[in-house]
């Protein structure tokens, strides 16, 4: 009898451990990728004005989209949207309707490695989370060459529509991403940037 009683408790105690076992749900990998010639344009510029729909991203499935809801951040010309605030009136950007912010970093793209502790912001009435104009947001329009390019050493962070995140640091403007670009024979605006994404949920992790 008491053989008998050992025997169900082992049993139950080792049912117990496989079934706390299989609850465990194994984290996912971070996805590192490269976009590359993310074509973006706009109408107007040149004292006419802008406008022109917004070309949607999604970090989820990592590609292009044209999903009114399922998108985290929109480019036009060197415009950047993020899919969480209010409109701010510029023409034809597109409707809100996720959580998504934006924060900027100083640093290099390998040594931000948290989102924890950032401030977040989302667009607004009065401004994009990701400031518009030369040196204000995330690139640099040189005068005398005519060129744009990505500032150096800011990276830029997002809260994505599944509450996941993502750093993105931008690399180039110009189709194929040419070294030295040439503003006379050169392509734009195509966006070309790198990014890491964390597939699970709430964790702030970038490395």
């Amino acid at each position: 009898m008491t053989k008998n009683i050992l025997a169900v408790a082992f049993l139950a105690v080792a049912f117990a451990s496989c079934s706390n076992d299989d609850d465990i749900t194994p984290a996912e990998p971070l996805l590192t990728e490269t976009v590359s010639n993310l074509y973006a344009p706009q109408t107007g510029g040149q004292g006419e004005p802008v406008g022109g729909e917004f070309t949607k991203f999604d970090f989820e499935t990592g590609a292009e989209t044209t999903s009114d809801t399922d998108w985290d951040i929109a480019f036009r010309g060197t415009t950047i949207a993020v899919n969480g605030g209010v409109a701010t009136g510029t023409t034809d950007e597109p409707t809100r309707n996720g959580d998504v912010s934006a924060a900027i970093v100083t640093g290099t793209f390998t040594s931000v490695t948290s989102a924890a502790d950032l401030t977040f912001s989302q667009d607004s009435e009065t401004s994009f989370a990701i400031p518009t104009g030369s040196d204000n947001g995330w690139y640099n329009y040189n005068s005398e060459s005519f060129t744009v390019t990505a500032i150096p050493g800011k990276v830029f962070v997002f809260k994505t529509t599944e509450g996941n995140y993502a750093k993105v640091e931008f690399i180039s403007y110009y189709q194929d991403a040419p070294a030295v670009p040439d503003p006379f024979a050169d392509a734009t605006p195509y966006y070309t940037f790198n990014y890491v994404y964390n597939q699970n949920e709430g964790d702030t992790s970038l490395e």
